[in-house]
């Protein structure tokens, strides 16, 4: 008796006409019940009440290039597993969206039999179910505002709204102009792209850790997506004088200045220890 190969086709969504999950060959190839967390012992953590403003995703459909929808949001593990490194550091976070509507989870990718990442998951529902909204956060930004970092989650949902957001980009300037830290991953730095539309990029000259555009090329071969992107963050990236310094996805982490980033959910635990760090020597020089 053989065992027959996991489908290659997306599946569909039934909660919305023409919409797909990934394909059950792609959910065993990337996602696990469980996650690795390794080094969220923090010593002396930090016990101020300033906060990490949070950025998430509030659309759930992305359209593709064949019409179809692809089902998505924040990714639950690029997402829970840096929070979860900062909040063991003494860090809380407040949970913002362009529209102020819930932000949306991509609950295939949750590893649900690790408690850690579901319990936080569970802590930080009512923020999640009911954000902040943004535009009224960027009004009340300036030199005196308390978030010592912005955190902007990966998961497709940043295609969607976020690099078109003027409220992303306000934030995004007044955290670069006040010497605030940027944290992100995977597909979560096309956010970023909201800062250099109509001007010069405050991230011009910087380099991140992103999801590549040539790896994304290629998601739809395996049914991740069902159909290819309809345009390429790291192009308007690299349009805007931003350079991604990795081709492929090997959980790698990069920090410039104080923009800290990663290339995939494989860089999920490896990026909360980095920023879990940087803030707290931050707070120390305080």
């Amino acid at each position: 008796m053989t065992d027959h190969p996991l489908s290659k086709d997306p599946t569909p969504d039934p909660a919305e006409f023409n919409a797909f999950f990934p394909s059950p060959f792609s959910l065993g190839q990337f996602t696990s019940p469980t996650v690795t967390i390794e080094g969220a012992d923090y010593a002396a953590p930090y016990t101020g009440s300033r906060k990490i403003l949070m950025i998430a995703a509030d659309e759930r459909y992305l359209p593709t290039d064949t019409g179809k929808l692809f089902s998505t949001g924040n990714h639950p593990v690029e997402t829970l597993l840096p929070m979860y490194h900062l909040h063991k550091a003494g860090f809380r976070f407040e949970v913002a969206t362009v529209s102020g509507r819930s932000a949306k989870f991509e609950f295939w990718a949750m590893p649900v039999e690790q408690p850690e990442i579901t319990g936080l998951h569970a802590e930080y529902l009512p923020q999640f179910l009911a954000p902040k909204n943004l535009a009224e956060i960027a009004d009340s930004l300036d030199e005196t505002s308390d978030y010592l970092a912005v955190f902007i989650p990966g998961g497709h949902g940043a295609l969607i709204g976020l690099p078109e957001s003027k409220a992303v980009a306000r934030v995004l300037d007044w955290a670069m102009a006040n010497d605030r830290h940027i944290i992100s991953l995977c597909h979560g730095p096309a956010a970023l792209v909201a800062a250099g539309r109509g001007k010069a990029s405050p991230f011009k000259g910087y380099s991140i850790a992103a999801f590549p555009d040539a790896v994304d090329r290629q998601t739809p071969d395996i049914g991740y997506m069902p159909g290819g992107l309809t345009w390429f963050f790291g192009a308007d990236l690299a349009a805007q004088g931003v350079t991604i310094v990795n081709s492929d996805v090997t959980g790698a982490t990069h920090q410039d200045r104080k923009v800290i980033t990663g290339d995939s959910p494989f860089a999920s635990n490896a990026l909360g220890k980095l920023a879990a760090r940087a803030l707290l020597d931050e707070v120390a020089k305080a």
